[in-house]
């Protein structure tokens, strides 16, 4: 069939175009840069898998550290990590199933349950002793979580520390349309829900909890580093399936985030990332400075006693 003048113009309008570049941006998938599993890095009877970092890659965003604490019985007392420093970073515990307590020299002291969320920036320096366990509220036994690390610009890591308990209730939770499952907003904001959680860039930890047989998109993650990591159910992600225990980095351009549950139950994602961190990170045990000189600061003041002490019965 043949066009006329008129038509043939419509083909090729500007506004016709753009209309076609728009839908190609709103259903191009972010390209996966790779993906792995975990190394073992136990603690007592904690089962625990060192995420990140890893061969791959040093950060997410501002995210330079991950510990999944696999789902475990506890048949035993746990005598948690033990009292140990911190500079230059805030920590973030999510604990799926559990109890997680914590202590620090600033006088700090909170429990969560499951659910919760313990946040704790660390700044100039502070000592803090965490301890995760069966849910004192549950009859269930299950510990299972996450812990992060979230490195802090240069201007606010020799900040006076901070420390927020989030329980369950508290923490921003919205359902997916189509009865498709629920997402939480550990840390960010995803359309009208917020966290607590500080934000120093732009960062994010979303729970996504997706039903079987369906699917989840997220976008608005354009030029921001994006990671996934799966921890009890195999899913699919920009049409690749994942096994559980998978570490998926995806590359930082443009694009759309595409989960699906193909399987027969409920399966749970960890997304998150955020900013790439500008300045240069150096890290070495407890400490995530810029340079080797404040690492060595870092560890010279905790040997000279700045950090304080944990006081017993602060509870």
């Amino acid at each position: 069939m043949r066009m006329n003048a008129v038509e043939i113009a419509m083909q090729n309008s500007p506004m016709r175009i753009h209309l076609s570049q728009l839908k190609n941006q709103l259903t191009m998938k972010k390209q996966i840069s790779f993906s792995g599993a975990g190394q073992r890095a136990d603690i007592g009877e904690m089962k625990i898998f060192r995420i990140l970092p890893n061969r791959y890659a040093d950060a997410v965003g501002p995210f330079v550290f991950l510990d999944h604490i696999a789902p475990t019985l506890q048949t035993s007392s746990n005598k948690g990590t033990g009292a140990h420093p911190h500079r230059g970073i805030a920590t973030l515990t999510y604990v799926l199933n559990g109890e997680d307590e914590h202590f620090d020299s600033a006088g700090n002291y909170a429990a969560v349950n499951s659910g919760g969320v313990q946040w704790m920036k660390a700044g100039s320096g502070i000592i803090h002793d965490e301890s995760v366990s069966a849910d004192s509220k549950s009859d269930n036994k299950l510990i299972h979580g996450f812990q992060f690390w979230i490195n802090l610009p240069a201007k606010n890591k020799t900040e006076k520390p901070e420390y927020i308990a989030v329980q369950s209730d508290s923490v921003p939770r919205k359902s997916l349309i189509n009865e498709s499952g629920w997402i939480k907003i550990i840390a960010g904001e995803y359309e009208d829900r917020k966290s607590v959680i500080p934000q120093y860039s732009e960062q994010f930890i979303f729970h996504i909890h997706l039903n079987p047989g369906k699917q989840f998109t997220l976008n608005n993650l354009d030029n921001l580093e994006t990671a996934a990591f799966l921890p009890l159910e195999n899913a699919f992600l920009n049409d690749r399936e994942f096994q559980k225990g998978e570490f998926i980095e995806f590359e930082t351009g443009d694009g759309i985030i595409e989960i699906k549950n193909n399987g027969e139950i409920a399966t749970d994602i960890i997304l998150f990332g955020g900013e790439r961190y500008p300045e240069p990170i150096v890290a070495q045990g407890p400490f995530v400075m810029n340079s080797h000189q404040q690492i060595a600061e870092a560890y010279k003041d905790f040997y000279e006693g700045k950090y304080g002490e944990i006081k017993s019965g602060i509870h």
